[in-house]
């Protein structure tokens, strides 16, 4: 944990270097929403500084058009330094900590071991009370009961869902805009869904490893993105057939739960595996080199939760159903536990950074810097 906090206030001290010399130079400042509000400011305590690392989607625009980066004395490398702030922000505002610092280290390795871990956990409760044996019409609940699924599950879900509020508040509280008008809902949720930042400023995409510009990484995320919402949709939908009407699971090929949740896995399964290509082909000076076991232990767990949902519903009649409910139920799992302290977090952390923005902009500058 100290080694963690070491490197996050040197990440911190470089961001605060560079912001000054980018505040003075303001070339980018109307490359995203990073520049402009960056000229808000005077100073960049750390609070501020993660509110800006947040803010930044990574896209290297203003590497590229940067006459500071290297081989320049001033080695600016903005995108690099703004993303080794984002992995430290996950631990310093993680609850527990000391949770956080353990997945900051091995994420891909942490995510693979708890789903494999939980799996096998329930590969051998299945087989203590004989439910390895396919059920007659593939049923789930002959497997597990729906209670015990409720009880294992729910508490892992509502445990990190108080984690990670915990730590999206004490980084609002870091530096608290102001009150949340509509406008600005509308305006943040608008940049979320349509991942706006991501476009370089110019409306063509990031840098990959040639410099050419291309959408692929915005649109890679957008099939994440919006596959994990058809997924939850699917999710939600289900609950209410089951709790509402007494229509239990599994549902049929044309049911609304099966036609959310299969768009939603094909589209998680497609938009991970290209992410995981888009690697190959990003821009060597783009990314923080220590976050690349956290991003691939979340596009690991995403694409297991996914594929291996895909497999059980495929092979729901099979004498697989029961190995394979177990394999998908322990990714999930393994996906709750880790939501609050790995690159998941990113996500819930930039839009609060995006709400930041939208208000404090409506602000005049006065009242944000106080000495203007």
């Amino acid at each position: 944990m100290q080694r963690l906090l070491e490197l996050t206030r040197a990440a911190e001290a470089e961001v605060g270097r560079e912001l000054q010399i980018c505040n003075a130079c303001r070339y980018c400042e109307g490359f995203c929403a990073v520049f402009p509000a960056m000229t808000r400011r005077l100073e960049f305590p750390a609070a501020d500084i993660h509110y800006l690392a947040n803010l930044c989607h990574g896209c290297g625009a203003c590497l590229h058009a940067c006459q500071y980066a290297p081989p320049h004395e001033f080695a600016l490398n903005l995108p690099r330094a703004m993303a080794a702030v984002r992995r430290g922000t996950y631990a310093t505002h993680a609850w527990p900590a000391a949770f956080g610092s353990a997945y900051a280290r091995n994420g891909l390795v942490v995510a693979i071991v708890l789903a494999l871990a939980f799996a096998l956990f329930l590969v051998m409760a299945a087989a203590r009370q004989g439910g390895l044996a396919a059920p007659a019409a593939g049923q789930f609940y002959a497997v597990f009961p729906h209670g015990l699924m409720v009880a294992m599950f729910a508490p892992v879900f509502a445990f990190s869902l108080l984690a990670l509020a915990v730590g999206v508040v004490r980084f609002w509280r870091g530096a608290p805009p102001g009150p949340v008008g509509k406008a600005a809902a509308i305006e943040a949720a608008h940049d979320m869904l349509s991942l706006k930042y991501l476009d370089g400023g110019h409306g063509e995409g990031c840098n990959n490893a040639s410099d050419a510009w291309t959408l692929s990484r915005r649109r890679a995320h957008h099939l994440v993105f919006y596959g994990f919402g058809l997924c939850f949709a699917a999710t939600s939908v289900a609950t209410v057939y089951h709790y509402a009407f007494g229509w239990v699971a599994p549902y049929g090929w044309t049911s609304l739960p099966k036609l959310l949740g299969t768009g939603g896995g094909l589209s998680m399964v497609a938009g991970t595996l290209w992410l995981a290509a888009l690697r190959r082909t990003r821009h060597l000076l783009h990314g923080d080199p220590g976050s690349a076991a956290m991003d691939a232990g979340l596009v690991a767990l995403l694409f297991l939760v996914a594929a291996s949902g895909l497999a059980l519903a495929f092979a729901r009649t099979t004498a697989a159903m029961p190995w394979l409910l177990c394999l998908h139920l322990g990714a999930v799992l393994a996906f709750f536990a880790t939501m609050p302290y790995g690159k998941f977090a990113h996500g819930v952390f930039r839009v609060a950074a995006l709400l930041k923005y939208a208000v404090e902009r409506r602000l005049p500058s006065d009242l944000k810097l106080g000495s203007e």
